[in-house]
């Protein structure tokens, strides 16, 4: 039996890793090292970067043989913003994302147990985590000795984009979309109007559906973000059972992003903009808490509105969503350098 902390000889170890979930979506956590790392005066700038210079790691991490083509993963950078304890750049297997919910309930457990907060509070700590859309701040349970699985936190400010935009989507006709932001966009629908059922449909055929409908508003609508131009962009589509009025009954969603990604959890920055687009339309108040539960898992988030604030000049809400994360193993990555398939491959 080879001994703890063995690796294969003239193997180069490129990077250590940290997996957890999130109500099912995996999230893979780089907490630092590596060398190079992202360059950059600001978060929105290292992730360029990255982009441009190491998308090699992003696909090492995420691809096959190491990942599969839902994975997800943090990046650990240094952040610009005083008050933020960490920065964070998200990968999935298409690129680079603004904001990750999941990603923040888990960030937040590691950032306590990692050593990355200095003294934190009983029963509760605040960490604020620099994600691409802003500041995010996650609260999370602390015993003294270690972190509690069920975290929230408050999001960015949070708007509804575009009420009741019809689309003309090839296979389904026209159909009628809401479009939210909760640090990245979003299109809304029932899978009702796609002829579906979120709960009871074929995966494959809710994702070709939602596919369908984020290809259609990418080509007939334009996103505008007031902070940053670099943040408009529709990051996919989340189905609906179409319970969008307030009621103590989970509602149920898909959230289908990137090239055909599948959340596994109720996604937290879907919660974020679908809650943003029912106080758009008067269907909750502030403070009312909903259950959002994911059709792949069965997973559970709540949220609920707990400000008003502004973005630019669109009405808007913070949005606190809860959920918990959980740990599931660690990892040393090592290339070998005559590997041809060293940094990745996809199958779609």
């Amino acid at each position: 039996m080879a001994a703890p902390g063995w690796l294969p000889p003239d193997a180069r170890p490129v990077v250590r890793v940290v997996d957890m979930h999130t109500g099912g979506e995996p999230l893979r956590i780089v907490p630092g090292g590596l060398e190079p790392g992202p360059a950059g005066p600001t978060l929105l700038a290292r992730r360029r970067h990255m982009g441009a210079e190491l998308d090699h790691v992003r696909r090492l991490l995420v691809h096959e043989p190491r990942g599969h083509r839902d994975m997800y993963a943090a990046v650990l950078v240094p952040s610009e913003l005083p008050a933020a304890q960490l920065g964070a750049l998200f990968l999935h297997g298409q690129g680079y994302s603004t904001m990750c919910g999941h990603a923040v309930l888990a960030l937040g457990r590691f950032a306590l147990d990692g050593g990355l907060v200095p003294a934190p509070s009983r029963p509760e700590t605040a960490v604020t985590i620099h994600c691409p859309c802003g500041p995010v701040t996650a609260f999370v349970p602390w015993d003294g000795q270690r972190s509690g699985s069920r975290v929230r936190f408050h999001s960015v400010p949070a708007f509804a984009a575009a009420a009741d935009v019809t689309v003309d989507v090839p296979g389904h006709g026209k159909v009628v979309v809401d479009i939210g932001y909760g640090g990245a966009f979003y299109a809304f629908l029932s899978a009702e109007r796609l002829g579906l059922d979120v709960c009871s449909s074929k995966t494959q055929d809710l994702v070709d559906a939602a596919s369908a409908v984020t290809e259609a508003v990418k080509r007939q609508f334009q996103l505008h973000h007031p902070d940053n131009e670099e943040l408009a962009f529709l990051y996919g589509t989340i189905l609906t059972d179409g319970k969008d009025a307030f009621c103590d009954e989970p509602t149920t969603n898909i959230c289908v992003f990137a090239d055909a990604q599948v959340d596994r959890s109720p996604t937290g920055s879907g919660v974020t903009a679908r809650i943003a687009l029912q106080f758009h339309k008067g269907l909750i108040q502030l403070n009312q808490t909903r259950t959002f539960r994911s059709s792949s898992t069965g997973s559970l988030f709540t949220g609920k509105a707990v400000k008003e604030a502004k973005c630019g000049d669109y009405n808007a809400v913070v949005v606190e969503v809860s959920g918990e994360a959980f740990y599931t193993g660690t990892a040393t990555f090592v290339v070998e350098e005559e590997d041809p398939l060293k940094y990745g491959f996809s199958l779609k």
